[in-house]
């Protein structure tokens, strides 16, 4: 049987955008639970024209999520400083994952969509609520947490702990 795809003409593709700056374990709930919904997913670390500065650059950020990532066959990782609309639009993504942690974060992520949507009228937006265990887990709270030596076991996925607290480290030692 064959998926609709909503006359976009793609392959059941979606992009999860965000700064992931580093990724969390929430993220990584969000990557696998929209995994299972298509047919590829699209981690693209993007530009945050309202973050300053992040503990990791882009290229950086792009490659500890395609180790995280690694054993999910159907996502792919990138980096992009291209209007997210217009991204999709050439990925020929026909669907953006946004997670949402609280009620706050949904009037954000609302306007964003309703943006991206007049920018790129194939363009849908699904929202996935945070899984309960993570709702309090940020990128802004792991940076805050690596940076008095915390253990970051609960936050972070294990396979990038050493790299968020060597760079830390770095960023205090230099």
């Amino acid at each position: 049987m064959r998926r609709a795809t909503r006359g976009c003409g793609c392959v059941k593709t979606a992009i999860y955008p965000g700064s992931f700056d580093p990724i969390t374990l929430g993220h990584l709930n969000i990557i696998k639970r929209a995994a299972v919904c298509f047919d590829k997913l699209i981690v693209c670390v993007l530009i945050n024209s309202d973050k300053h500065g992040g503990l990791f650059t882009p290229e950086e950020r792009a490659d500890l999520i395609r180790r995280v990532v690694a054993k999910l066959p159907n996502v792919e990782v990138d980096c992009s400083a291209t209007l997210l609309a217009e991204y999709a639009r050439q990925k020929k993504a026909c669907t953006l994952v946004k997670g949402l942690r609280a009620v706050s974060d949904y009037e954000n992520e609302l306007q964003m969509a309703l943006i991206n949507r007049k920018l790129n009228p194939r363009l849908e937006t699904m929202f996935l609520p945070s899984s309960a265990k993570y709702t309090y887990v940020s990128s802004s709270v792991v940076k805050e947490m690596a940076r008095y030596g915390a253990d970051l076991s609960d936050f972070v996925p294990r396979e990038i702990i050493d790299d968020v607290n060597a760079k830390m480290k770095s960023r205090r030692d230099g």
